[in-house]
């Protein structure tokens, strides 16, 4: 029976097969933690409050927990199901990319410069334009952009592929604004507690990654099937899906202010979200955090893949293999961050700057997992041990993204205002693509032990950002 099951295994290397085992072991295994020692089902600190503030917003009578509750899983499931088939579509493209462009023999660091450069350029304006047209109707153009982007990718044109990155780098700024935007005020306009925006945070986290790993296999598969363009044919029919299923969506602009979203101009909404972007000290730090450690995070994306490659790992380097293992990575980081966001809270004895304080944690942790390949590439004598610590340290990073994704989201919420979410959020790209496009730059002109203590550096420098507001007050949000 062994010797059938080991006969129908990928013919990857020992090194490769073992990892991915034991990722696959070691996420059962939290998943068992998770079960037996998961927080109690928080509750809000004022049911009558959450309760008026749901009538007073849908007009209807007051509910009981149980049944704002039972509403709640029913608009978590229904935004889960939209981000989780947006995303399987995301990864799907983001898996095959770059062997789609080498295929191409075109010049493949323009093309990702030009999307970077092209989010850093729009990312200040976009946000007003989600926050005054609707983030829906945003969400919604964001589906229309990708159907476009993955048709564009079917030509082996260098022109029309530049073109397909700059509409990328505008559709990336609405799927990390828009979605996210709509998602936290429709929370709020239905009334629900603010404790459980967390619980959508770390869902989306944990689903995230589990996209991540089927997007691998169901990638693989296509080009298989279809060649090198099959994932972008998968991404364009998974794009139509997530579109219809966003039709049904109530469209929402924040929380109405004097006159309404009608009434102010684009031009107002821009100038209104830099205003609060500048004068509120949590907001701009909040940014920097995202920025820092975002920008770290896309920085290692390029980097590993070539990193692996150069230390000539025995029997070759199964990228897809190795990509699952790191997404499973990040599963097992979004299960286990209400874990360990319930430890502090108890704690600290508070569940008010628990968050603040879970953020500075996790982004510590990051950095000391990319001062391991810094140091091990700088001065390791023996490649095979160097190659084994440089892959347990890239594992510890992604598990790190897994933990730090939803602890982001929640920062965000608690922090910037409903009524410019878009334009905030989309403000906090501009310094985030310059990382990317600095980071970028740096694997083309340092060595990688260079470009990871510089990675090791942005997290460390996010976690010192993150623990000055351990002790600032909350601004009340308008």
């Amino acid at each position: 029976m062994l010797s059938i099951i080991t006969s129908n295994l990928p013919d990857w290397p020992d090194w490769a097969m073992k990892l991915l085992m034991c990722m696959a072991a070691c996420l059962c295994v939290t998943f068992a933690i998770s079960s037996m020692f998961s927080p109690e089902e928080s509750k809000p600190k004022d049911v009558t409050l959450s309760q008026t503030y749901a009538k007073t917003t849908n007009g209807q009578t007051n509910k009981t927990l149980d049944q704002l509750r039972s509403e709640f899983d029913v608009f978590r499931n229904k935004y889960i199901i939209v981000y989780l088939v947006i995303m399987l579509a995301d990864w799907m493209q983001g898996t095959h990319m770059y062997t789609l462009y080498l295929s191409y023999n075109v010049n493949i660091s323009a093309l990702f410069l030009t999307g970077f450069l092209s989010g850093a350029i729009f990312a200040p304006f976009l946000g007003s334009a989600v926050d005054k047209f609707g983030r829906k109707r945003s969400c919604i153009v964001y589906c229309v952009l990708e159907i476009i982007i993955n048709c564009l990718e079917h030509f082996h044109n260098f022109q029309l592929l530049l073109l397909g990155r700059v509409l990328g780098g505008i559709s990336t700024n609405l799927l990390f604004s828009a979605f996210e935007s709509w998602m936290t005020t429709q929370h709020r306009q239905n009334g629900f507690p603010e404790e459980w925006l967390e619980k959508t945070y770390a869902a989306t986290s944990i689903g995230n990654g589990a996209t991540a790993i089927l997007a691998g296999i169901v990638a693989q598969l296509l080009e298989d099937k279809l060649g090198q363009i099959g994932p972008f044919q998968g991404a364009v029919a998974l794009t139509v899906l997530a579109l219809v299923l966003i039709l049904p969506w109530e469209e929402n602009y924040g929380e109405v202010k004097e006159g309404g979203h009608e009434s102010s101009s684009l031009y107002e909404q821009f100038i209104e979200g830099w205003k609060a972007t500048c004068t509120d000290s949590n907001i701009w730090r909040i940014g920097l955090t995202q920025a820092l450690s975002e920008g770290a995070m896309y920085t290692f994306v390029f980097m590993w893949v070539p990193t692996l490659l150069t230390m000539e790992p025995p029997g070759g380097l199964p990228t897809g293999c190795v990509f699952s293992s790191l997404m499973i990575a990040i599963t097992m980081g979004g299960i286990f961050f209400p874990i360990m966001h319930n430890i502090v809270s108890k704690t600290l004895h508070s569940k008010e700057k628990s968050s603040e304080v879970t953020a500075c944690l996790i982004y510590l942790f990051a950095s000391a997992s990319m001062a391991v390949p810094a140091s091990c590439l700088a001065n390791a004598s023996s490649a095979t041990i160097c190659f084994e610590r440089v892959l347990v340290s890239f594992v510890v990073l992604e598990f790190s993204v897994g933990l730090f994704n939803p602890v982001a989201g929640t920062l965000r919420s608690k922090y910037v205002p409903d009524n410019l979410q878009g334009a905030i959020l989309n403000i906090f790209r501009l310094p985030l693509n310059a990382v990317v496009v600095a980071g970028t730059y740096a694997t083309d002109v340092m060595p990688a032990s260079q470009v990871f203590m510089l990675v090791s550096g942005c997290f460390f420098a996010a976690a010192l950002i993150q623990s000055t507001m351990i002790a600032s007050k909350k601004t009340k949000k308008d």
